[in-house]
């Protein structure tokens, strides 16, 4: 399990103010990705939508989808290219790493946000950025990264709500300008050769299964076995024995069956949409103890493993359902994020692949109004988020597609 829960009392960090230091870091933003991720360039496009909305005074909110880790940093590229630092909400883990990367995510004008509870402070730091207009705010309102690139998971709703609030103290302000939403899609480019690039990590999780390497097997079919190892490793793991049937309805047993019995066991009501908000709220209902140490070693020992359990879960229902598929191509990205999201779940490890050249695609702006209409079933902004999203990686998956030729599997 990745090092995402913090066993002690949360204490918000507020970002920093500097103009220089963001600056200053962006100099380093190219070889340091290029290293640490793999990516080799970063191309903007649709930037004039937002200068026309950081001109007219607006509070700007950009709601980018959330694939990498490095997707933060590869905004700097936008945030160099329109000539203005960004705010951005982190989850609190992130200032809890080691001091450089404290100071660094702070530099750039980041502030935490308690992801295993209401955070007021975050959300009322964010509306002021709003507010005062002078930077744009990001968001992503997937609330976790998702390793897949071209389809989206559920939105959190906190995005429309931190936007419309910041709409009604403008209104109230008689401030010029309103609110808008920029959908921000981020797609990576895997340029590399995959067979390459995968083949010694595949070899690597079939040594931890104590296989022999199935180089007499198409890479599409030794995905789906260890798929399958993988799924049935949890299964025993967590009910005593490997299920039967179709796959995808045994992930959605086993997510359905944890959820359930942990949602039960702490007596949450409110169990949210979507896996990332049901886990959120988990979370929630089993830290407060551990972080106020009123338990015992041994209750402290049952919950971490509950709460391995609830990231795990969570992991699995990133993977999107028919991602690879057997009967037809399929683009070399889907392909290399199975792989990195099986090595990132097996072993807690990633190898770095590379070379990546990344796009980011400003949508066009959504205008946020002050009230919501509570007759519409579905909240205006957060629709339009999903739609533009969902629109714009489409398209961009088709480039990939165009582009990528020979290299389609």
């Amino acid at each position: 399990m990745q090092n995402i829960i913090i066993e002690e009392p949360y204490k918000f960090v507020p970002p920093g103010r500097s103009e220089w230091w963001p600056r200053l870091i962006q100099l380093f933003l190219k070889p340091y990705l290029r290293h640490m991720y793999g990516v080799q360039a970063v191309e903007c496009r649709g930037v004039q939508r937002l200068q026309a909305s950081l001109t007219a005074g607006h509070g700007v909110l950009l709601a980018p989808n959330h694939c990498r880790m490095c997707d933060p940093l590869v905004l700097g590229f936008l945030s160099r290219a329109i000539g203005r630092n960004m705010h951005a909400m982190a989850s609190w883990h992130l200032f809890k790493q080691d001091w450089l990367t404290t100071f660094v995510t702070r530099s750039i004008g980041a502030f935490s946000v308690y992801r295993e509870g209401v955070d007021r402070q975050a959300i009322q730091m964010a509306v002021e950025i709003l507010v005062a207009g002078k930077r744009p705010l990001v968001l992503f309102p997937e609330g976790a990264i998702s390793r897949h690139n071209d389809q989206l998971m559920p939105m959190m709703d906190g995005t429309a709500f931190i936007a419309r609030t910041a709409a009604k103290r403008r209104e109230k302000n008689k401030q010029p300008g309103g609110v808008v939403v920029h959908p921000v899609a981020i797609r990576y480019f895997f340029d590399g050769d995959l067979e390459q690039s995968i083949l010694p990590v595949l070899e690597e999780i079939e040594s931890h299964f104590s296989w022999y390497p199935q180089r007499d097997r198409t890479l599409i079919v030794r995905l789906q076995q260890i798929a399958q190892a993988l799924l049935s490793l949890k299964e025993i793991e967590y009910f005593g024995q490997a299920r039967t049937g179709d796959f995808y309805q045994r992930v959605d047993r086993l997510i359905e069956d944890e959820l359930k019995k942990l949602e039960q066991e702490y007596d949450v009501k409110d169990t949210g949409e979507g896996v990332v908000a049901r886990v959120k709220n988990l979370r929630g209902a089993i830290l407060p103890d551990m972080v106020h140490h009123k338990i015992t070693p041994a209750e402290r020992q049952r919950r971490w493993k509950q709460l391995a359990a609830c990231y795990y879960v969570q992991q699995m229902s990133h993977y999107p359902r028919k991602y690879v598929r057997t009967a037809e191509p399929n683009l070399v990205e889907h392909i290399l994020e199975t792989v990195e999201r099986f090595e990132e779940d097996f072993t807690d490890n990633l190898t770095v692949h590379r070379p990546f050249h990344a796009v980011i695609q400003v949508g066009t702006p959504i205008p946020v109004s002050s009230r919501r209409d509570r007759q519409q079933t579905t909240d205006p902004v957060m629709q339009g988020i999903q739609t533009q999203l969902t629109e714009m990686l489409a398209e961009l998956a088709r480039e990939a597609r165009k582009v990528g030729g020979k290299q389609r599997w």
